[in-house]
């Protein structure tokens, strides 16, 4: 019985012993010598330099718009969206996709749900003739993309 008494002493003094202590503070790391505060505020960054964005795959619709003038319309309408779209500041990223199973393209938006996604993706003439349909997903990513479309015209050669 007192090698059972003198384990649970020795147990005690050491859990006081160590419930005493203070785990060592974690060192924080250096200030990024880059940033920009009021960059980051422009461009909603958060402490990471990031944000969120809804990503819009555009896949294969259910009817095929045939070559010829409606279909010249339709594109045209579609860039002309996206133009109007990325100058408001909502879209932040389109292109084409390679197709494979039936992937034709992406939309990145600066808004906060899916569903103010749906509202300006419904604008688009593929989707409304059917051409294409959408897919939503919630993205968080640099709030760098943010400045991608300013970018690009300083570096499109022949604008679309």
């Amino acid at each position: 019985m007192s090698r059972s008494l003198l384990a649970i002493a020795i147990f005690a003094v050491c859990s006081v012993a160590a419930f005493g202590q203070t785990p060592e503070a974690k060192p924080t790391p250096p200030a990024n010598p880059k940033y920009d505060a009021e960059l980051a505020k422009k461009l909603g960054a958060d402490n990471m330099g990031m944000r969120s964005y809804v990503l819009v795959i555009l896949k294969t619709g259910p009817k095929t718009i045939p070559a010829g003038k409606e279909r010249d319309e339709m594109f045209a309408g579609h860039f002309a969206n996206m133009k109007r779209l990325a100058e408001e500041g909502k879209l932040v990223l389109a292109g084409p996709l390679d197709r494979v199973d039936g992937w034709r393209g992406l939309f990145v938006f600066a808004v906060e749900s899916i569903e103010e996604a749906k509202k300006l993706t419904e604008t688009d003439p593929v989707i409304v003739k059917g051409e294409m349909i959408a897919e939503y997903h919630k993205y968080y990513g640099s709030a760098g993309l943010m400045m991608v479309n300013e970018i690009h015209e300083r570096v499109a050669k022949n604008p679309m």
